[in-house]
């Protein structure tokens, strides 16, 4: 049988249990929290005076902060790239609603959405960024697409959704964190909300690696060599401002998020050992030879990683971005 047939075989062998996924890892509609519970509602009486509020608080978030924030925003806004992405992922059936992970997905995509929403609405309403170019830019990230070297390969999809989920966390958990520092309660308590949905998607895509590698621990171990061999790109990594050619403004947004210490280097190879450290591939048994020395090139990676992660100097002067007009903010 081939590879490609033995993960469509696994993929139908977990869609039995899709809905115990679901119902572990999800929360319903009407049981989860929603942006009006966050942000100054419209229809109150005091909306104007508690927007006024919210503006005040926002004066006392640095540079950085917002550049983070906007890129944040921005990130979750590309939800329709990272849907079509997993709706060609094998064992996905896209045109077949009884499909369990074509209900996954939608299910998933409705929690994700919620994020970029509420996010987008603290921006407009804190009245230290250029909307217009923030909408631009996430225009053009969703037109540009992403190329994250998965293909359609769900246990390689898997492994990034697992790095991914858990990554956001780390960051919207940080921003949250900072937001509470400076006093402003709202924001602190969004990103920690965020967070935790992050967290639960984190910990159900994890679980659904763990489960391929008790079936398939060979190619599952492969898979996940491949990932962190050719490293987890970022799902903005084609980040641009408006008139600027692809990609041209990740690097600058890494730098801002890494000199605040939102999401660092140190983050990246600290998930990475985390992975390892939750499917326990060390103790994976029945690996081919080849499987053998995926593990062994994965146990030793973060170690070498890390040597690389002290070697790398962020500037100290921030990039001036057309979202965030230094007049604005401190």
């Amino acid at each position: 049988m081939s590879i490609q047939n033995v993960r469509l075989e696994v993929m139908q062998f977990l869609e039995k249990k899709i809905d115990h996924f679901m119902e572990e890892f999800l929360i319903p509609v009407e049981k989860i929290w929603q942006p009006t519970d966050l942000l100054p509602n419209s229809q109150n009486e005091t909306f104007f005076e508690d927007v006024k509020e919210l503006r005040e608080i926002a004066k006392d978030l640095p540079y950085d902060f917002w550049v983070t924030l906007v890129g944040d925003t921005i990130t979750e806004e590309a939800l329709p790239t990272y849907e079509s992405w997993l709706m060609n992922v094998e064992g996905v059936n896209p045109e077949e609603k009884s499909n369990g992970w074509n209900k996954w997905i939608k299910h998933w995509t409705g929690e994700e959405n919620r994020h970029g929403d509420v996010l987008n609405k603290y921006l407009y309403l804190s009245g230290r960024v250029n909307m217009r170019e923030v909408e631009m830019t996430t225009h053009h990230l969703i037109n540009d697409g992403f190329d994250i070297g998965t293909s359609n390969d769900p246990y390689k999809n898997f492994v990034y959704t697992s790095f991914q989920e858990l990554a956001t966390y780390v960051s919207h958990n940080r921003v949250a964190l900072i937001a509470k520092k400076y006093g402003d309660k709202k924001l602190h308590k969004m990103c920690n909300l965020i967070a935790g949905d992050e967290m639960r998607h984190h910990l159900a895509y994890s679980e659904f690696v763990n489960q391929i590698f008790k079936v398939d621990p060979s190619e599952m171990m492969l898979a996940f060599q491949h990932m962190m061999k050719h490293k987890i790109i970022m799902p903005a990594h084609f980040l641009r401002e408006s008139g600027q050619k692809i990609s041209t403004a990740f690097e600058q947004f890494s730098d801002s998020a890494q000199r605040i210490g939102v999401y660092t280097a140190v983050d990246y190879v600290d998930i990475m050992q985390k992975l390892i450290d939750k499917w326990e591939i060390d103790k994976i048994a029945n690996l081919s030879d080849e499987a053998e020395k995926a593990r062994d090139y994965l146990m030793k990676l973060p170690s070498r990683m890390a040597k690389i992660s002290e070697r790398i100097v962020i500037p100290e002067t921030s990039h001036i971005f057309k979202w965030v007009e230094p007049a604005l903010v401190k």
